[in-house]
């Protein structure tokens, strides 16, 4: 097989493991070059002083570049360093390129709910973003894993869908003053939480109990995606153990805060790598 080329090192903060050494070494190209193409276009959507209209019109280019690179051609415009290594693993492992498309999706309705900041009608317009901005890594990942049988799929979905939850609920206190709404209005009328105290980021009981609820229903979804674990060999397995535990133990923390994470961010510290270790030994098949 040809060699992957060079991915750019991975320099974000991150709360889950991405192509970490447990991940098993063939795989590490293809998963980098997955995870810098998302990365890049999250940065295009979130980063810097751009106007929504030049965010959108960045990330218009950025889907003709994966376009030309799912058909081999080179016009990879001002992302090379992304579109060559991903080129290389659509080639060499047959991605299905329309998940990537569904990123891109998602990213847009990012900038575009932003710029008019308006929020989520419902759960089910929530979790059709989610279906949109989480789920697709997963389904690529399974995809490199040989895994496409529809229990794994729908075990993927409902982690990948509690990881990008629980980030919502980690991230209010960030993600509100940049104009991003992901408290329901459904959610909200069902606990009497006004947009305006959201806006605000006061934390009234009300809120608290908001955010306590999304907190739990986040916890059973990654439960009910965790039986994963078991069907993925080797390191694989251990990897996505690391990965729902990282998650579960942010949830513990969100809690450990009384859920009042409206004005204060939980975030995973060195020391808590020892725990999740062990919590990713005990599970069990």
């Amino acid at each position: 097989m040809p060699t992957a080329p060079a991915a750019t090192p991975i320099a974000h903060y991150e709360n889950f493991p991405v192509a970490s050494w447990l991940c098993p070494p063939h795989l590490r190209a293809p998963i980098a070059a997955i995870y810098h193409f998302a990365r890049t276009a999250d940065d295009i959507a979130d980063e810097g002083d751009a106007s929504p209209a030049q965010r959108l019109a960045s990330l218009q280019a950025y889907r003709q570049a994966l376009q030309q690179a799912a058909e081999g051609g080179t016009a990879f415009a001002d992302w090379p360093q992304v579109f060559g290594p991903l080129q290389w693993a659509i080639q060499q492992y047959a991605l299905p390129t329309q998940l990537l498309h569904d990123l891109l999706d998602a990213f847009v309705q990012d900038i575009e709910k932003t710029r008019d900041r308006t929020g989520y009608a419902d759960d089910a317009e929530l979790l059709d973003y989610c279906r949109r901005s989480a789920n697709p890594v997963g389904r690529l990942l399974l995809h490199l894993y040989g895994v496409h049988d529809p229990e794994a799929l729908a075990q993927s979905d409902a982690i990948c869908t509690a990881l990008q939850l629980i980030n919502f609920w980690q991230d209010l206190s960030v993600d509100i003053p940049r104009g991003r709404y992901y408290l329901s209005d459904a959610a909200r009328a069902q606990f009497g939480v006004p947009q305006a105290d959201v806006l605000a980021q006061r934390q009234t009981e009300s809120a608290t109990k908001l955010i306590a609820a999304s907190a739990q229903s986040a916890r059973a979804t990654m439960l009910r995606g965790a039986p994963l674990v078991h069907r993925l060999p080797g390191r694989a397995g251990w990897e996505l153990r690391l990965v729902v535990q990282g998650g579960l133990r942010i949830l513990d923390k969100i809690a450990a805060l009384d859920h009042r994470t409206l004005n204060q961010r939980p975030v995973l510290r060195a020391w808590d790598f020892p725990l999740l270790l062990w919590r990713a030994w005990r599970m069990r098949a």
